[in-house]
This record gives C-alpha cells, sequence and structure tokens, in this order.
C-alpha cells in the first residue's frame, strides 16, 4: 500500500525535511523505475498509474525509441542555446508540429520548456500581434503557475498571498452545462452562455481593449469540463468580429489524449495560437506555442525565447515521441482507452448517487462527485476518501476541480486492457465501501 511503506517512508520523509511545503503532493508514492503504465516504488511494489506523470506520459513511461533518442543525443551535445546556434532536432520538431497541428495557411512554431513559458509567450505574441494588452480568460481555468499564467488561472488555492498578479487580465464563465445548465437545453444554454460575451464587452472590457482570449478545449486542473462544441464555434466568431486572437491551451489534453492530436480539431474550431507540453516529450522538459505565422512572426526579435528553449534533448526525445505515438496509432488508443473508462465510470454513477457526473472528451475521462446529486454541493470528502483508498490497493488516482471534488483519469495510453480494468476494478469495489458506510 502506498500509505504505509518502509523505504518509500523514508524517501517521503526527507522529501518533508528538504522540499518547501508549498510543492504539492497528492499522496505518498515513490518512484525507482517506471515502465508502460507501472511505476515501481521504493519497495519493489508496482503500482498501477492513473495520473501518467499529470498527463505527460500518454505514450507510456520510458518508450524504448524515446530512450534510444535520448541516449544518442546526449552523446552528441546537451546545450548550446538554440539562441547561439541553430541545430536540426529544435527545426525538425518545429516542422513536425507545424504540419501535424496546422494553424491556417502558414503556421510556425517556437519551443520553451514549460507548459507555464508557453501561455507567458502566447499572451506576448498576441498583444504584440494586436497591439492590445487585455487578455479574457475563464472560471475554473488552469494555465500554470507563473506570473501571467497564474494571473489567468482560476483555483484561489494557488494564489494565497502571491499578488499582485499581471495586470490588464479579465475573466468570465467557462460555459459548465452540468454545473450551471439549471435545465436549459445545451443549445439555450450555449445561446446564454454567448450573450453573456457581449454583456462583457458593456460592463467589464471593450472588446477592442483585448489581444486575446485563452481557453482550454477540456479544462485540465478545473475538472475536465468540456467546452461545448458550439460555444467554442461562437467564440471564435466573436473573436473575429473584434479582432481578438483565440489562444486554445491544449497542454494537458493534446497528443491523443481526447482520441486526437488536438481538441480543436474534434471541435471543427481552428485557433490563432495555440500551446502545448505534457506528453509531447514523454517527460522530459519541453513546450511549444504553434501559431499563425503571420501573427508568430508579430513579435518582435528576442522578445520570446530564453536560454534553454528548445533543448536538443527534449527535441529528440519529442521528435522520437511523435514517430512512436504515430506507429501505435495514440489517437485510436485515446478512443479506445476512453470508452472502456467512460463505459465504468457510468456503470459506477447508475450505482451511486454521490457521482454527479461523468464526462470527458477521448481518454480525458472523469467523474465529480456531489451532494445530493446537486451540482452546486460539490463533495471533496469522498474524492479524498476513493484516493486513499485506490492508494492503499497500490492504485495512483489523482482528483481536480476547483472544488477537489473531481477524479480523474490520465493513465498512460499504451495501458492493456487487463491493467485498465484491474485499476477500475479497484475503484469500483473501494467506492462501494466508501458508499456503504
Amino acid at each position: 500500500m502506498i500509505d504505509e511503506m518502509t523505504k518509500s517512508q523514508e524517501l517521503i520523509d526527507r522529501r518533508k525535511a528538504a522540499i518547501p511545503n508549498g510543492v504539492g503532493m497528492f499522496n505518498n508514492a515513490t518512484a525507482v523505475k517506471a515502465e508502460g503504465a507501472i511505476i515501481t516504488d521504493a519497495d519493489g511494489r508496482e503500482l498501477i498509474d492513473f495520473a501518467g506523470g499529470i498527463g505527460v506520459v500518454n505514450a507510456g513511461h520510458c518508450p524504448p525509441p524515446v530512450v534510444k533518442a535520448i541516449q544518442e543525443q546526449a552523446a552528441k551535445f546537451l546545450h548550446v542555446s538554440f539562441n547561439v546556434a541553430s541545430y536540426e532536432p529544435y527545426i525538425a520538431l518545429c516542422e513536425k508540429l507545424n504540419a501535424l497541428l496546422p494553424h491556417g495557411k502558414a503556421t510556425k512554431t517556437m519551443l520553451v520548456s514549460t507548459g507555464a513559458e508557453a501561455v507567458e509567450n502566447a499572451v506576448k505574441i498576441a498583444r504584440q500581434a494586436t497591439g492590445r494588452q487585455g487578455v479574457l480568460c475563464f472560471t475554473d481555468a488552469f494555465h500554470g503557475r507563473t506570473l501571467m499564467a497564474m494571473s489567468l488561472t482560476s483555483k484561489v488555492g494557488y494564489k494565497p498571498n502571491s499578488g499582485p498578479f499581471a495586470p490588464e487580465v479579465y475573466r468570465t464563465q467557462f460555459p459548465n452545462f452540468y454545473r450551471y445548465g439549471a435545465g436549459r437545453s445545451e443549445a439555450a444554454f450555449v445561446k446564454d452562455e454567448l450573450h453573456r460575451l457581449d454583456e462583457l464587452g458593456h460592463n467589464t472590457v471593450a472588446p477592442e481593449n483585448l489581444a486575446a482570449v485563452i481557453v482550454e478545449p477540456v479544462q485540465g486542473e478545473g475538472g475536465f469540463n468540456v467546452i461545448p462544441k458550439d460555444y467554442l464555434k461562437g467564440l471564435r466568431k466573436w473573436c473575429d468580429k473584434h479582432g481578438i486572437l483565440l489562444i486554445l491551451d491544449e497542454i494537458q489534453s493534446g497528443f491523443g489524449r481526447t482520441g486526437a492530436w488536438s481538441a480543436y480539431e474534434q471541435m471543427d474550431v481552428m485557433p490563432d495560437i495555440s500551446t502545448w507540453a505534457k506528453s509531447l516529450g514523454s517527460g522530459l522538459p519541453i513546450a511549444a506555442v504553434v501559431g499563425r505565422a503571420e501573427v508568430m512572426d508579430a513579435a518582435g526579435p528576442s522578445s520570446i525565447g530564453g536560454t534553454y528553449i528548445g533543448s536538443p534533448i527534449s527535441c529528440a526525445a519529442a521528435l522520437a515521441t511523435i514517430k512512436y505515438m504515430e506507429e501505435i496509432d495514440i489517437n485510436g488508443k485515446g478512443q479506445h482507452v476512453g470508452e472502456v473508462i467512460r463505459k465504468r465510470f457510468e456503470k459506477m454513477k447508475a450505482k451511486h448517487a454521490c457521482i454527479g457526473d461523468v464526462r470527458g472528451l477521448g481518454a480525458m475521462m472523469a467523474m465529480e462527485f456531489v451532494h445530493d446529486g446537486d451540482p452546486q454541493k460539490p463533495d471533496a470528502d469522498t474524492c479524498a476518501k476513493l484516493m486513499s483508498a485506490c492508494a492503499k490497493r497500490n492504485l495512483i488516482v489523482i482528483n481536480a476541480g476547483t472544488e477537489k471534488n473531481v477524479i480523474r483519469v490520465l493513465s498512460p495510453l499504451v495501458i492493456s486492457d487487463g491493467l485498465l480494468n484491474k485499476g477500475l476494478d479497484i475503484m469500483e469495489e473501494e467506492l462501494e465501501k466508501i458508499c456503504a458506510t
């Protein structure tokens, strides 16, 4: 069990002594080795991984072709800085992403190290391209923990005594149909939410002062809330009407997680700029800002980037990851894994009133816990109990949601049906026990 260990507990004790409390910790799991969808802990126990490094290992832990690519690049050179000397892996990766994630007639990409960096640079590019300063974001959003990214992030719990935050950031309600539908049809709900954008232009910020709107097609930390397709289409039209750039944050949803390379292609909406990270590098720090060429080229010389942008080793890992994903049909795997999880979650929901909603896109699946079937009454306690109970049976699961009342699954997409169902069996059995008490 994850929470009662010997060598693992010793490691956790050392962590607590050496590392600030502010560094997040879902449970007492440790790791000395990982392969596929299994993590081996410091005591030799095998843990089923339903967290995937928070959505980072869609292609599995340590895919052999990726490990080989890392080793080969490390033997050549580790760092020169792309600002100082151009190198093949960086350029080749940008070319690949431009082809894989087209943004209009011509696409360009820049590389950074983290998702938060990608968001920061996307906003800078949008501001330079439009000559405007304002940025509109949404409730329940998560975009990172650096200054602009944290300003765009919704969850108050991440922000205590961390201000002042970046100016010219405005927020509107995310169109969460489950929580705010209030008996309306989805079409009526979307119509009302789009009207909210027009009202915002009268009572919050003039649209002509907005450089960009940034939104996650499927909110990650916010609870796997899927944006209604018609709302995103309406948002695209609203942005076009007012000369506002649309930034889609696909850091958690990209590279097969939703059953496609991007959620935006599934929703038939083309962004002006998009941000990517996590599973792009199979665990190595790599992130990307992809966008329409004319928008990307608006940034002035040296106004974007940094010393470590597009590390050659990370670029090699990303190229190998994408090639491997193509070979194993990662998108097909995302669709299949999602179907399995959805069926099992729906089965649990039918039995337990504490599950208010089952939702997601592809394998980006979650279930939300509420009291009395009321979407306005989040039940974080049941969620926490389920996480802890699963941990004691060597299953790593993590929560999400602004109120921490959502269980999300981010297992590697290469997970076998047997292992996936074993993990889901554990979840179902433990939830049964919790609901019986």
